[in-house]
């Protein structure tokens, strides 16, 4: 492309001016000239090639005048880098990070350095986007079907999925699982009264919304509940005071009465312990949990990665993304995501979940830990921690206390006089112990404990004055009480092949060099915004005193996060213009469900239960209608327009239609089809008049920081994806964050911490927990009240820098980068739709479907070809069958957007190539891409195209050609052989 010689005679406006100030500055700390990729004279031509001379005339004629905000966001003044680390060391050294023995699902974990240094702080394993595209995601698929294949093998269950977002949430996916595989025949689902407090606390809300008859019981009580009438049933296995149970009879019982059995285990636990999978007679049907403690820091709550294992007859209900192995075009063993029509984005509202991303990232490093330590190193890392357990209850009981007589993993039970006296005590000794109840105390060991930490905890529960036992037996030999497990597990030789440091660092460099990342190439993908994850964004993260907390550590301890919390609040509340604030969301598709039950509670509470109808636009993202119908709601579409807006004659026929039940409308802004329509004021006043509320789905909240606001559309509540306008990394399909903010007349139906659930234990509630009431709220989104605390940092980090002037240029330059890179590639493709003023908003619709029907061309063969010029494909075929929806994000600089126009514009001329007869229309470039080397270099070339063409299809490509390790992927051939474990070594040498 040739650039104007000359810049505009007209002065630089505004918001360039004060773009080229940060910009030409000596002072390599101003954050937001890092952030932007266009320099300012990029911008100036970027903007004089759209006819425009400002930045601010590009937002009026994008952004509707109705909404614009009509003064600056009130928010703190940009920090440079040094300073905003600086302050925010401040804040961290606020929390005290004590010894953590409090258990209940999180336990401090040794993160091998190896594993730290080369996964969790490398951008090419935390940049990716989801695997989609798989030819380019072959290093992260092969690590997440390592991380399937341990946790199969350790619960005893065929298949496992790429994992969930955290234990309790995984639960609550377990009962929604049973509920539906009995169609909502059997409303009851039992749950023992002893499993951890936060997944009684999340269950209860899921089911509450679903309308399942949820009951608690006593698994050991002399007689076992009833059966006939319920879905299934969930055992703790430890339970939450540690106790390791026998549950054959339970299993034998609920398989009786056809009923399905759910045990919520922990993976290191049954390196020792007898797996689910052998439970009674047939083994119970579902596994789930969490692999924090294999090498993932507590991080206050999370994030982890939780898993799912279930017996191969409920493959297809299970939710989550599963990795399969299938086969290449060329017959070579390939890695992809297996039966992708179970996911929400393709069933909608007839999906059993609404779970979008997972914890891709976290789950690489669990199982990178089971790779690193292999079968005996986990299984040695679990003696010892049950030694230490032993040790500590022989040492205590030796000295008089009452330590409950059972059989136990890594937890012990005391009975005292006073629980509160012995936490203060241990506290004074530098150790968190748990308070289950009164008179009741636990205390858990791990991996990390020391005989320093065990000489703590007895000096806790030593009377002053009083020397402490002497004696602690450390004895990893000793026999322990429960059944121990016979059934082998990590056999694959992937678990026993990497033991130095130097073999893992090789494994996991060969890994990453197989995938694109941002590291590479700009990732276009349209309602994705894969923007910049700045280093010092991402520095924080593992520093101990965020890394290192428990969720449920005592408050005094934890001041730093709650100062963060509070900024991050109120930040937030001032770019949405909406007041209450819930970080506990821990991703987009829970900050949805979120949101849908808050408005389902304000109903509730206004007399208005049958208010249960959600309209939701027929171009909605596939999460909208899964989250709608698990929030307990009836979903009714509403069309959209030749212009791809919302009908406005539709909407008010079906708010009118249902104006008795109407609880919420679901709506993306900017729209899904990339365009700011313009009667977003008069969507939400229709529904308010017939009393409805405005859910606003904040995908697309890049559009609109500093321009516009959801309030100033007339949202009444938001959510935000916190991994993608404010820069937490996808990490390859989660982490992720999904916090909502809302109107204050919604402020007291937000999610709470289970802590604030009205009681501690569901079990003191009596078996029916319906019984179970807070005067506001009831609803528990997550395991860990605020989420996903540890990556809380990277979002505080990226306003703090930015300020309210750099995110509003981030906002500007996203909408510009999309709209130049649509004028670019103008009379090459058509751009679907386009506001009043042929404008697109932050991303843009190419229009693939012509070539199609000329040529058989599809979307994914651009796609797979756009793989040999070194890029990501732009979503394909979404909102539109037959399209690609492209949104460049504000980081991405001028000549990386015109480098991917070029290979869009270059690819079309080998479409017309095969439309004029020039190509062949089976024999191309396009219909065999990608191309691997080892195909380029073979022997024999069977096509009629040269192999340059193929390997380097501009002269730009020659400078850093990425190389695909396989051929286009046989997508339908791996779901009808399905495969969800490694495959044997053979297959690797090929990869």
């Amino acid at each position: 492309m040739t650039r104007p010689t000359s810049l505009p005679d007209a002065p630089a406006p505004r918001a360039v001016a004060e773009y080229e100030d940060a910009a030409q500055t000596s002072d390599s700390s101003v954050f937001a000239s890092r952030h932007v990729g266009p320099r300012w004279h990029d911008i100036t031509e970027m903007l004089a090639t759209l006819g425009l001379s400002s930045l601010e005339e590009l937002a009026g004629v994008t952004v509707p005048g109705d909404i614009r905000l009509k003064q600056p966001l009130n928010l703190d003044p940009a920090l440079d880098e040094h300073a905003a680390l600086a302050k925010l060391r401040k804040l961290a050294e606020k929390n005290r990070v004590l010894r953590s023995m409090i258990g209940q699902g999180y336990y401090d974990t040794h993160t091998p350095p190896v594993i730290q240094r080369n996964v969790l702080e490398n951008p090419l394993w935390y940049t990716p986007y989801t695997p989609y595209q798989p030819e380019i995601s072959q290093g992260r698929l092969e690590a997440l079907l390592n991380y399937q294949t341990m946790v199969s093998d350790l619960t005893g269950l065929p298949v496992a999925n790429a994992s969930l977002l955290d234990e309790a949430t995984a639960a609550a996916e377990a009962v929604a699982m049973c509920h539906g595989q009995h169609r909502g025949k059997r409303p009851t689902f039992y749950i023992a009264k002893d499993c951890h407090p936060q997944t009684l606390a999340v269950v209860h809300t899921r089911a509450t919304s679903l309308g399942v008859d949820l009951q608690t019981f006593d698994p050991q009580a002399d007689t076992l509940p009833d059966f006939a009438n319920a879905s299934g049933v969930l055992v703790q296995y430890p339970t939450t005071d540690g106790r390791v149970e026998n549950y054959d009879a339970i299993t034998d019982a609920a398989h009786a009465d056809k009923a399905l059995v759910v045990v919520a285990t922990d993976l290191l636990a049954l390196t020792l312990l007898r797996p689910p999978g052998e439970f009674g007679k047939a083994g119970a049907d579902i596994a789930v949990g969490s692999s924090q403690r294999f090498g993932v820091p507590m991080g206050f709550g999370g994030p982890h990665a939780a898993f799912m294992s279930v017996k191969e007859t409920y493959v297809r209900k299970m939710p989550g993304r599963l990795v399969g192995v299938s086969k290449d075009a060329n017959g070579k063993a390939a890695f992809r995501l297996a039966i992708q029509t179970r996911e929400q984005h393709i069933k909608r509202d007839k999906a059993t979940s609404n779970i979008c991303t997972a914890q891709v990232l976290l789950a690489i490093i669990a199982g990178m830990y089971a790779v690193w330590h292999g079968p005996q190193g986990l299984t040695r890392i679990a003696r010892r921690t049950h030694a230490y357990a032993a040790a500590l209850a022989e040492a205590l009981r030796d000295a008089g206390h009452d330590v409950v007589d059972h059989a136990y993993f890594d937890t012990i039970t005391v009975n005292v006089a006073d629980a509160d006296a012995v936490l203060t005590a241990a506290v004074d000794q530098g150790v968190n112990v748990r308070k289950l109840r009164d008179g009741v105390v636990c205390i858990a060991c791990d991996e990390t404990t020391t005989t320093d930490d065990l000489t703590a905890v007895i000096a806790a529960f030593s009377d002053k004055g009083k020397p402490a036992a002497a004696r602690l037996n450390v004895d990893t030999n000793r026999n322990p009480k429960f059944e121990i497990r016979n059934s082998p597990f990590l056999t694959h030789e992937i678990f026993h092949r990497y033991r130095s440091e130097t073999d893992l660092m090789r494994y996991i460099t060969r890994l990453q060099e197989r995938d694109v990342s941002l590291c590479r190439s700009m990732i276009p993908l349209g309602s994705c915004t894969m923007k910049l994850n700045a280093a010092a964004e991402m520095m924080p993260v593992t520093w101990p005193e965020f890394a290192s907390l428990h969720p449920y550590a005592p408050s005094d301890q934890t001041q730093g996060y709650a100062e963060l919390f509070a900024d991050l609040e109120r930040w937030l509340a001032e770019i949405t213009g909406l007041p209450a604030v819930s970080l506990q969301p821990n991703a987009g598709s829970q900050g949805e469900y979120a949101g849908l039950m808050a408005i389902r509670g304000y109903h509730h509470a206004n007399g208005n239960p049958d208010r249960n109808v959600c309209l939701i636009p027929t171009s909605a993202h596939g999460t909208n209608p899964a989250s709608a119908v698990i929030a307990g709601m009836k979903v009714v579409p509403v069309g959209c327009d030749d212009a791809g807006n919302i009908d406005l004659a539709d909407l008010r026929a079906k708010a009118e239609q249902h104006a008795d039940h109407l609880a919420a409308l679901m709506v993306t802004y900017p729209s899904t089809h990339g365009v700011f329509e313009t009667t977003i004021r008069e969507v939400c006043a229709i529904v308010h008049e017939h009393g409805g509320q405005v859910y606003l789905d904040g995908a697309n909240m890049n559009a609109q920081v500093g321009l516009t606001r959801p309030a100033e559309c007339g949202a009444d509540v938001v959510h935000l994806n916190l991994h993608k306008t404010f820069c937490i990394p996808h990490g390859g399909g989660g982490p992720g964050m999904g916090p909502i903010c809302a109107a204050e007349h919604l402020r007291d139906y937000l999610p709470i911490s289970n802590l604030e659930f009205g009681i501690s234990d569901l079990a003191d509630a009596g078996s029916d927990t319906s019984e179970i009431r807070n005067p506001k709220s009831e609803i528990v989104i997550a395991a860990a009240p605020y989420g996903s605390p540890m990556i809380l940092p990277i979002p505080w980090m990226y306003i703090a820098m930015m300020g309210e002037t750099g995110l509003r240029q981030a906002t500007e330059v996203a909408i510009l980068n999309a709209n130049y890179m649509a004028k670019r590639l103008e009379g090459h493709y058509d751009i679907l739709y386009t506001g009043p003023n042929g404008r697109v908003a932050h991303e843009f619709i190419m229009d693939c479907r012509p070539f199609q029907k000329s040529v058989g061309i599809t979307v994914e063969d651009i796609a797979k070809r756009l793989i040999d010029f070194g890029f990501h494909s732009p979503t394909m075929s979404w909102p539109v069958a037959g399209t690609l929806m492209c949104e460049p994000t504000e980081s991405e600089s001028r000549d990386e957007l015109d480098r991917f126009c070029d290979a869009l514009i270059a690819i079309r001329a080998e479409i017309r190539a095969i439309e004029t007869g020039e190509a062949d229309r089976e024999d191309n470039v396009l219909k065999h891409a990608p191309h691997p080397a080892e195909v380029l270099t073979a022997d024999e070339w069977p096509h009629v195209y040269s192999r340059q063409l193929a390997a380097y299809p501009l002269n730009w490509v020659r400078e850093w050609k990425y190389w695909p390790p396989v051929s286009r992927i046989d997508q339908a051939w791996g779901d009808r052989n399905l495969v969800c474990a490694c495959p044997p070594m053979s297959e690797y040498c090929d990869l």
